[in-house]
């Protein structure tokens, strides 16, 4: 197959790049690495009236600390750059840990760290990740810029907060306190394939050595990445065990996610990797904020 027709446009900046979208809205498609967007135009199921690459715009690709200890990515700037940055390493090492799990060299050659997040695909990695790290997006359009949380942009299935004339143009990521830990696991029959589910994690132990945060995602089992908010609150303010631990992956797993039936899996199998993946993580976690984080 072969798309439909569509004017493209190659905007040399920002600027340009939001006047164009300012001017065909719900008609534009923005292409950032395209590892989404190509195959779907030519089956189709996407038939934007203009493209608008991004690619010509040196300025989106970008990863820089923050004063207060976080990182800044910019939207355009690849997943094997943010895979082999040793700053990521550093400052978000659940970013760093997610990156190699994202299909296959190739894809992630061009594949960009805003286009997966823009993309918002239910089975995607780096939703989850950056929903269990608290991040912000932010997106531009000519009415200027906002910040959303990550928690309010996945609005259900490769659906966000963006406007038709906004586009992402970073993702902040929040410094990591002492005491604090992470982890990232899924399963997928194949390496480089979607997960059939996936968990991502982040903990923070007080003095006390007791959970004063908590935070895990799931991929692979709704509409978009889904936040156990119930399990969180079951760890809060306690110490963690094996035994709490369990509980609170079983809750996510019984009262916290709605797995769907396909031909890779079914909902009940899904549901009981919930449980596996949660406790694996967790504990994963904990440990590493155990240890000083």
């Amino acid at each position: 197959m072969k798309p439909a027709p569509f004017k493209y446009h190659a905007p040399r900046s920002v600027d340009e790049a939001v006047e164009l979208l300012a001017q065909y809205g719900y008609d534009a498609k923005v292409l950032a690495g395209g590892q989404s967007l190509i195959p779907t135009m030519n089956f189709r199921l996407a038939q934007p009236a203009v493209l608008i690459d991004l690619n010509a715009i040196p300025d989106l690709a970008y990863i820089s600390p923050t004063r207060d200890g976080g990182l800044r990515l910019g939207a355009m700037t690849r997943h094997a750059t943010v895979e082999r940055d040793p700053q990521v390493a550093q400052i978000a090492p659940l970013v760093s840990a997610a990156m190699p799990l994202i299909a296959h060299p190739a894809i992630r050659n061009r594949g960009t760290f805003g286009g997966s997040i823009a993309h918002a695909d239910p089975a995607s990695e780096l939703p989850a990740v950056i929903r269990a790290l608290a991040a912000r997006v932010v997106a531009r359009s000519q009415r200027g810029e906002r910040t959303i949380e990550a928690k309010d942009f996945f609005l259900g299935v490769f659906t966000t907060a963006l406007e038709p004339d906004e586009m992402v143009v970073e993702v902040r990521i929040p410094p990591m306190p002492r005491n604090s830990g992470w982890s990232v696991r899924e399963v997928a029959r194949r390496h480089g394939d979607f997960a059939l589910v996936g968990a991502a994690a982040w903990v923070q132990l007080n003095g006390g050595g007791r959970c004063s945060d908590a935070r895990l995602a799931f991929f692979g089992v709704g509409d978009g990445p889904v936040l156990a908010e119930k399990a969180a609150a079951l760890l809060a303010g306690q110490t963690p065990d094996d035994d709490l631990i369990q509980a609170a992956a079983d809750l996510a797993a019984r009262e916290e996610v709605d797995p769907s039936s396909d031909i890779h899996a079914t909902a009940e199998f899904r549901r009981h990797l919930v449980r596996v993946l949660a406790r694996q993580a967790l504990s994963e976690a904990f440990q590493r904020a155990g240890q000083g984080g």
